[in-house]
């Protein structure tokens, strides 16, 4: 079943909290385990002894398929967290989520979620793992309950034993049937969602049961029993496929001969601006083309109506640079974070075409590295870009925006473009070094006129032009 059928089916259930939506979390809402990540992470600290790391490396070989063997897995965990405080396993699950976890993330799932939350149902994980894995998800999907493994904590401090029953397998259907019971809701009417065949009666427990992504097993029981099935792209994981690795360096060979050759262009010219604008479109034409990566716009002619402009960009992949480098063509230039300036080919190719390098965390610097995008912007008639949200999000949900791009444009007396990214980030995830195949949809907006701006006005502009990147995100081709 595609998406757009899950999507469908979703729209055709009425209205209203009388029906929950369960979610289960690993290997469902994202794309892998996010224990995985927390073992990582105590793996590149040497935090792991030999003995333990044979017998997870047992465990993993032996798989879980029984609730003991769930249990004897999570006693692994809890042996190192014992006589750690809440706050600190709370800390280390949010920068997880933000740095590593959040970029498994299903784009398919976040749809699912906002189809039911636009419908008014429920949202609620049911997850096997522990909150610390688990509430940072459940808080950036706006989830209505969480359903968990819970552990037993004294005075703030874990104790390195559960409270009371796991959620793996039987364990998460008896907690949907309580929590369904509590909120007195009938389950006929409500969705499930999970990978694994440890979920069987988790999904056989309601009237809507869907197979993301499943495993063998559960793609066989799901046929048996008629269960939808929706396949989501993969993330990618840690070991990228040999045809992305391939795709990339093509791309990336291809770039490298349009900078090549804009290079020589601006060597004969004496200037560097043709090398700057042939670079970017010749550059990004042949690197798509060679990588099998198509974009589709919507409202292109507002790329050129109204320059000199600001355009402003939601971020959500560092795919999002090429992928402008090959709509605007040339005549602009941009500001990043201080931090761009040492990545690799970016970071030189940003140097060359004068990109402002702020400081997030020194509002003086950040005005005085703006003050030549202005002048450009007024003097010579090269348009700026911007991500106003000031750093990629750490999943498609539109983060804050800031000031900066909105001083700019009415400073210089230029309109603002919104240009809107639908799903960069499924070419390039997150954190990934690869890119896959596909096509990236973009809307740009209308030009926005910015001469009756004032700095007293300036957050009601900002809120409107957020709300219309929110309006347009919800309406992805």
């Amino acid at each position: 079943m595609s998406q757009a059928d899950r999507l469908r089916a979703i729209r055709a259930v009425p209205q209203g909290p009388g029906t929950v939506a369960y979610f289960d979390y690993d290997g469902t809402v994202i794309d892998g385990y996010s224990a995985g990540a927390f073992y990582r992470k105590r793996l590149r600290e040497f935090d792991v002894g030999p003995v333990e790391l044979v017998r997870t490396i047992a465990a993993g070989m032996r798989g879980i398929r029984t609730d003991d063997d769930f249990r004897e897995f999570l006693a692994l965990t809890l042996e190192t967290w014992k006589g750690r405080t809440t706050d600190e396993l709370h800390e280390l699950g949010r920068t997880l989520f933000r740095d590593e976890i959040a970029g498994q993330l299903h784009a398919e799932v976040w749809e699912l979620v906002a189809a039911h939350q636009e419908r008014g149902h429920l949202v609620v994980m049911a997850s096997s793992a522990t909150r610390f894995q688990v509430q940072p998800m459940a808080d950036e999907l706006g989830a209505d309950g969480l359903l968990c493994t819970e552990l037993e904590v004294s005075d703030g401090v874990l104790t390195g034993r559960a409270d009371g029953m796991t959620l793996w397998g039987p364990g998460k259907a008896a907690a949907v049937r309580k929590d369904a019971a509590d909120r007195g809701v009938d389950l006929g009417d409500c969705f499930a969602y999970a990978n694994g065949t440890e979920d069987a009666d988790f999904l056989s427990a309601v009237g809507n049961p869907v197979a993301v992504s499943p495993t063998d097993e559960l793609r066989r029981l799901a046929t048996e029993m008629d269960w939808p099935i929706l396949d989501c792209a993969p993330r990618g994981g840690l070991f990228p496929s040999g045809t992305d690795v391939a795709r990339t360096a093509v791309f990336y060979g291809g770039l490298l001969g349009g900078l090549s050759a804009g290079l020589g262009a601006g060597l004969l010219r004496g200037s560097k601006r043709p090398f700057l604008d042939l670079a970017c479109s010749v550059g990004a034409d042949v690197g798509f083309g060679l990588a099998g990566i198509d974009v589709e716009v919507t409202g292109a002619e507002h790329l050129v109506s109204s320059r000199p402009c600001v355009f402003v960009f939601n971020h959500q992949s560092k795919f999002d640079v090429p992928v402008l480098m090959k709509l605007l063509r040339g005549g602009f230039t941009g500001v990043a974070k201080r931090e761009a300036a040492s990545i690799p080919l970016w970071g030189q190719l940003f140097r060359i075409a004068d990109v402002a390098f702020v400081d997030r965390g020194n509002t003086r610097q950040a005005r005085e590295a703006l003050q030549p995008a202005v002048d450009t912007l007024r003097d010579e008639g090269i348009s700026l870009v911007i991500a106003p949200e000031g750093t990629r999000s750490a999943t498609p949900r539109l983060g804050t925006f800031k000031k900066g791009a909105f001083h700019i444009a009415m400073q210089a007396e230029v309109p603002m473009v919104p240009v809107v990214i639908h799903n960069a980030g499924e070419i390039m995830w997150r954190g990934a070094q690869t890119v896959r195949g596909g096509t990236v949809h973009v809307t740009v907006l209308p030009p926005i006129d910015t001469h009756a701006w004032s700095a007293e006005t300036v957050q009601s502009h900002v809120d409107d032009v957020r709300s219309r990147f929110v309006e347009t995100l919800g309406q992805r081709p």
